[in-house]
């Protein structure tokens, strides 16, 4: 299970940032890249709901391992399509293979990197399965930070950083600090949504499909009106309201109660919370892929792909740890699940003054670099 569960990670891992690299390198800062960017947000929900459907419709109607063997047999057949269909440039490939000097890998730093993410991820989720006063959990907490200290030690000298540290600017650091916020609440949101639905309400997971089945259809309409926009109000406004509808959405299943109608409370989440999906990835990859060079722009989509992957784990260990405390003996089911989700209203918000303060940075910028043109033609006449 831990080896395909790493196998799961590896491949985000390599396809999102790769996609995204291949986007941002393609198009330049037009309408016609944001619409890129917005459509591809929309894999998300659309992807989850097929195969939250046909999982539960396999598990239900045939024999659960069905549900691994057709995903499996899927991305095989993808993959190939891949390799056939997306455009590829062979002459390109060879001479970078031909001129690739190991000495410009940066070992140390992906090595730091990723033992420091690994062990703080662990700790921080293994914390309320054994308790935090377990002394290897706090020990490894320690030794994750000193990692990632010395990550970054070692790329502010590397001659080939694995992340520049010169492009981590105070802008490209608010974008990273709504998506952690915003996306750890949703990763709170969805996670005890489905416990909420199937524990407390009785409900099946084909059911469950059906329940959450809207996040597709709203969230199509957020990706296209995110690509329509994203050009006249900017990105980083568009990342305040995706990190409101983060909150707004919590805090609607955080306050709805058990026997309550559906279609109350729980529907209208379920066309809230892509809005927030799908404005703050593709507001975020924007802004990163404008901030980066062309030769970055994977380091800058891995970038975003790490930052919020890890804070939707980061995010539910925090929601266990409380959802534990709360519900310590097993008879404070709604009690716990609500600790959980008033945890994600606060990241929520978090998200939403980091949001807002983007929002203030650029005007501010936005005002001094016209104040210096005014200056300079002043002292040009």
């Amino acid at each position: 299970m831990d080896f395909c569960r790493a196998m799961q990670g590896i491949g985000p891992a390599f396809l999102l940032p790769n996609a995204l690299a291949v986007l941002g390198r393609s198009y330049p800062p037009t309408p016609r890249k944001d619409m890129a960017f917005s459509f591809f947000g929309l894999s998300a929900p659309s992807g989850f709901t097929l195969g939250a459907v046909f999982s539960a419709l396999l598990a239900e109607r045939l024999w659960w391992p069905w549900i691994f063997w057709i995903s499996s047999i899927v991305c095989f057949v993808t993959g190939i399509l891949t390799y056939l269909i997306v455009p590829h440039d062979r002459t390109r490939g060879q001479r970078i293979v031909k001129g690739l000097n190991l000495a410009q890998v940066d070992f140390w730093g992906a090595i730091t990197g990723v033992f420091g993410l690994v062990l703080i991820n662990f700790a921080f989720n293994q914390g309320p399965v054994v308790g935090w006063p377990t002394p290897y959990v706090y020990a490894l907490l320690i030794v994750g930070f000193l990692f990632v200290g010395a990550f970054f030690f070692i790329e502010s000298r590397a001659s080939d950083p694995l992340v520049p540290i010169h492009y981590l600017t105070k802008e490209v650091g608010l974008v990273l600090g709504a998506i952690a916020c915003g996306w750890a609440t949703f990763g709170i949101w969805l996670y005890y949504l489905w416990q909420f639905w199937e524990e407390l309400r009785g409900i099946s997971p084909l059911l469950g499909s059906a329940m959450i089945s809207p996040t597709t259809v709203s969230g199509a309409v957020a990706a296209i009106t995110t690509g329509l926009l994203i050009g006249k109000i900017g990105p980083s406004w568009l990342m305040f309201g995706a990190m409101t509808a983060f909150t707004v959405g919590t805090i609607l299943v955080a306050t709805m109660p058990v026997n309550q109608v559906y279609w109350a409370q729980s529907f209208v989440a379920t066309l809230i919370m892509p809005c927030g999906m799908d404005a703050s990835f593709p507001a975020a990859n924007i802004m990163i892929s404008n901030l980066m060079p062309p030769k970055h722009q994977g380091v800058g989509a891995s970038l975003v792909n790490t930052v919020l992957n890890y804070s939707i784990s980061i995010g539910l260990g925090l929601a266990g740890l409380l959802e534990m405390r709360i519900n310590s003996d097993g008879t404070k089911l709604l009690e716990g699940y609500r600790a959980a989700w008033y945890l994600g209203i606060g990241t929520g918000g978090l998200g939403m003054v980091i949001a807002l303060t983007a929002v203030l940075t650029e005007h501010v910028d936005k005002g001094r670099s016209k104040t210096s043109d005014r200056y300079e033609q002043r002292e040009k006449s």
